[in-house]
């Protein structure tokens, strides 16, 4: 197991991994060729290391200059010049290599001929023909590089945007909690004050609602069915501490494995009492109702305005924190409606079914 780790590290350097890849751009030339054109192996090992050295040349002076100097920033006139000319440099190489190198030691001839090498260097070098067919094959592995790089580069986007992701949706659910938490210990706390026998069953609640929140919410999606829970219990709370004060009906449908981001219609629910309930000296009520329809979660709630009492439709915390976190975790696949009527305020989320 050691020995595969430590293969794999190896493999893993970009060294290693550029030396496997020319090594195989080799091998596929040499193993691709036609003995029935060449006198012997080495000529063929000549040949090709030609035009490999060629493609290195290409491939490297384009990644590590011409890409990062005009492609990048977009100076895509300069950069096209730039290859234009960084071709035609090689290709003068390439076939000076051949004509005065390759072709004149592995030539023959019956007649005992000299191998003209000015003459077919100069031939070859104004054929554009020969000059585009070259260019091609010179190009093929700098492609071939380059989108390699940018698969690299584009997974190390996605992988650095999930951990931006994550971190923000923690930040967020980290100033959300107490916040939460801050709203209940305050009911809590007004029990004690009057020396409640309700204040057991708070404090059980409350103790249900802590554990799911610290243990059973760090996913990035939750079984709505326990969000409906800790619902029922947040509602339960509210319940002892207005008491007459407050109608709630809470209307539910949903399918058993149905799942959604945790903590997000609970804000609703909480920003209904603190706005709308809160307010009300006399009587208020709240209207929930979550439902599924074909593949989407509607949630529908209904909270009762004060009258005389300034605009509830306030941007806070947890709104602004809960607007943040559909954004990230359902990007544009949701609906929010928040509609403020002259006696009640109304919220309509939609969520696909996940």
């Amino acid at each position: 197991m050691n020995s595969l780790k430590k293969a794999s590290t190896f493999f893993s350097i970009p060294t290693v991994k550029h030396f496997l890849f020319w090594l195989g751009v080799y091998t596929y030339f040499i193993g691709t060729v036609n003995m029935d054109y060449y006198s012997s192996y080495q000529e063929i090992i000549e040949r090709y290391a030609i035009y490999v050295l060629c493609q290195v040349i290409v491939a490297y002076t384009c990644l590590c200059f011409l890409i990062p100097r005009f492609l990048t920033p977009k100076k895509n006139i300069q950069f096209a010049m730039s290859l234009l000319l960084l071709l035609a440099v090689v290709f003068v190489v390439f076939v000076g290599l051949h004509e005065y190198y390759h072709f004149p030691k592995y030539f023959e001839a019956d007649d005992n001929s000299i191998y003209d090498s000015n003459k077919i260097f100069w031939k070859k070098l104004l054929n554009l023909r020969i000059f585009l067919g070259k260019s091609a094959i010179m190009l093929t592995p700098t492609i071939l590089l380059v989108i390699a790089k940018f698969y690299k580069e584009k997974q190390t986007y996605l992988q650095l945007n999930e951990q931006k992701k994550s971190t923000e949706l923690s930040v967020l659910k980290h100033q959300l909690n107490p916040h939460f938490l801050f709203n209940t210990l305050n009911n809590l706390y007004a029990l004690s004050i009057n020396k409640s026998d309700e204040a057991p069953e708070v404090i059980a609640k409350l103790s249900e609602m802590l554990d799911y929140m610290l243990y059973g919410c760090n996913d990035k999606y939750v079984s709505l069915k326990k969000e409906i829970e800790l619902i029922e219990n947040y509602l339960a709370l509210e319940k002892v501490r207005y008491d007459e004060r407050v109608a709630i009906s809470f209307n539910k449908n949903v399918e058993p494995d149905v799942r959604i981001a945790p903590l997000i219609l609970l804000t609703f629910i909480e920003n209904a009492f603190k706005h709308g309930v809160s307010q009300e000296l006399i009587k208020a009520y709240i209207h929930i109702k979550i439902s599924i329809e074909e593949t989407f979660i509607q949630f529908d709630i209904t909270n009762s305005i004060a009258k005389n009492i300034a605009s509830a439709n306030k941007e806070t915390i947890g709104l602004t924190n809960v607007k943040k976190q559909l954004e990230l975790l359902y990007l544009d696949n949701y609906s929010l409606d928040l509609k403020e009527e002259t006696n009640c305020f109304n919220v309509r989320l939609k969520l696909p079914v996940k």
